[in-house]
């Protein structure tokens, strides 16, 4: 299980199939609620995770193996909804509020 702190994440990669669609709306979404917080949002396709630099990985459920394999020792975030889903908003919440952050 890995775990950082909210206060610590500067930044987030929304992992995807393709790069295109819906990780791109989610991470536009979160850039937007973060960019106070100076934290960068950006989206790789999951097969290209080990390449990126990032504090976290906030990825949709049917690639979580693929991200948790590609980057073993970062938090990886699972959600299950593109739009209105608690995870994300509770991700939203821990960075905002410096709160611990784990993949469990």
């Amino acid at each position: 299980m890995a775990s950082i702190s909210g206060a610590d994440v500067k930044h987030v990669v929304v992992a995807c199939e393709a790069g295109m669609g819906s990780s791109v709306m989610v991470a536009r979404m979160l850039a937007k609620q973060l960019k106070a917080n100076g934290v960068e949002v950006t989206h790789s396709p999951v097969n290209q995770l080990a390449d990126t630099t990032h504090d976290l990985v906030l990825v949709h459920r049917g690639l979580s193996q693929r991200a948790k394999q590609a980057v073993p020792d970062s938090p990886v975030i699972i959600f299950d909804m593109f739009l209105g889903d608690m995870r994300i908003a509770q991700l939203v919440n821990e960075i905002q509020e410096g709160h611990e952050i784990s993949d469990a």
